[in-house]
């Protein structure tokens, strides 16, 4: 049997949904979800704060990275 390649945040494809599965996943089963998104004055991007505390965007290459 082979072992699962680690996925890494910067693969997630570049939407919420698949940013909620992956930290669900991530944080062992127990769901993790969009508490709000908001355009972030100083960054200039848009943010996704998640259930977990957690604050994310998408990069200029649509990648994923924690603010």
């Amino acid at each position: 049997m082979r072992e699962k390649e680690e996925e890494w945040l910067g693969d997630i494809d570049p939407n919420v949904n698949a940013l909620a599965r992956y930290l669900t996943r991530q944080n062992n089963g127990v769901k993790v979800y969009e508490i709000k998104s908001y355009f972030h004055p100083d960054l200039k991007i848009e943010v996704h704060e998640m259930s977990d505390g957690s604050t994310y965007a998408l990069d200029i290459d649509k990648r994923w990275y924690m603010v």
